[in-house]
């Protein structure tokens, strides 16, 4: 049995997919509910998916599936639960050209020398159109030895996964198992040379084994203030 503000916002989610395919933000959800904060939707979004009337769909902001829906009348019967599952929708919908997803952001990364590497980490949204394939992160950039590469501190690098690299790629480089850096990757003969994209600074050599690939860069996200 859903309470009154769950049946509202399972309808209201329901409406809005299918108006435009996009389900509401949270600050959509709590106007159409009157509640004074967006704590109470996602504590009424947690209750409906613990009950299996809602899914999130992973790493892509303001994506909400409806399940199934609760019938209008409900039966007489005692043991009717009052669910109509939900038709499968012909097509699958395509994704918009300008749809968000949302990446782990891990902290800041130094584009100069090695500064201790980030585990913990919140969300970033992203535009869907900067990703390629596979599974991404991102990390805040930290200094100026890759300018000349176009990346500037406090910019977002957009990194793809990888523990492999190919020459010539700016990759993340975990140094000494603790010490991450954005670099072109290089080898010589048995030795691993970070490279910066700026004169004043110098390579960064190392036995290939105290270095591990963490990712390749794949984009950037630069925030104007």
């Amino acid at each position: 049995m859903l309470t009154p503000k769950q049946h509202e916002l399972l309808h209201f989610i329901q409406q809005r997919l299918d108006a435009s395919g996009i389900s509401p933000s949270f600050e959509e959800m709590k106007e159409a509910l009157g509640l004074k904060s967006k704590s109470g939707i996602h504590r009424l979004i947690s209750a409906l998916e613990e009950r299996g009337f809602l899914r999130r769909l992973p790493n892509r902001a303001r994506a909400l599936e409806v399940l199934k829906l609760p019938e209008a009348a409900r039966a007489k019967a005692p043991d009717d639960h009052n669910v109509l599952p939900l038709r499968k929708p012909a097509a699958v919908r395509p994704i918009a050209a300008n749809d968000i997803i949302e990446v782990p952001l891990h902290g800041r990364i130094a584009a100069g020398v090695p500064i201790e590497a980030f585990e913990d980490h919140n969300q970033l949204s992203v535009p869907a159109a900067l990703l390629g394939s596979g599974e991404h992160y991102a990390l805040e950039v930290s200094g100026d030895s890759m300018i000349e590469a176009g990346i500037l501190d406090g910019d977002y690098a957009l990194i793809q996964k990888a523990n492999t690299a190919r020459e010539g790629d700016i990759v993340v480089a975990l140094v000494d198992g603790q010490d991450a850096t954005l670099k072109y990757f290089r080898r010589e003969g048995r030795m691993i040379r970070l490279d910066p994209a700026n004169s004043a600074y110098e390579p960064q050599r190392y036995e290939a084994e105290r270095v591990m690939v963490q990712g390749r860069l794949s984009g950037l996200l630069r925030r104007y203030h």
